[in-house]
């Protein structure tokens, strides 16, 4: 799930909402939230603002 998440979070391009990403890939947004807060912790995304994430550059 990690995977997939990140990979959305690149295509879009943009920072996004985990909403947006549980719809893109068709998933329930409590299994995108913690994807986001394994990826957070692992420092392979960042929040540029509330509730709006990003791959780390």
């Amino acid at each position: 799930m990690e995977d997939q998440v990140l990979k959305a979070m690149k295509e879009a391009g943009k920072p996004v909402r985990p909403g947006d990403i549980a719809k893109s890939l068709a998933v329930d947004s409590k299994d995108v939230s913690k994807a986001i807060d394994a990826l957070k912790k692992a420092g392979k995304i960042h929040s540029p603002k509330r509730c709006f994430y990003e791959p780390v550059a």
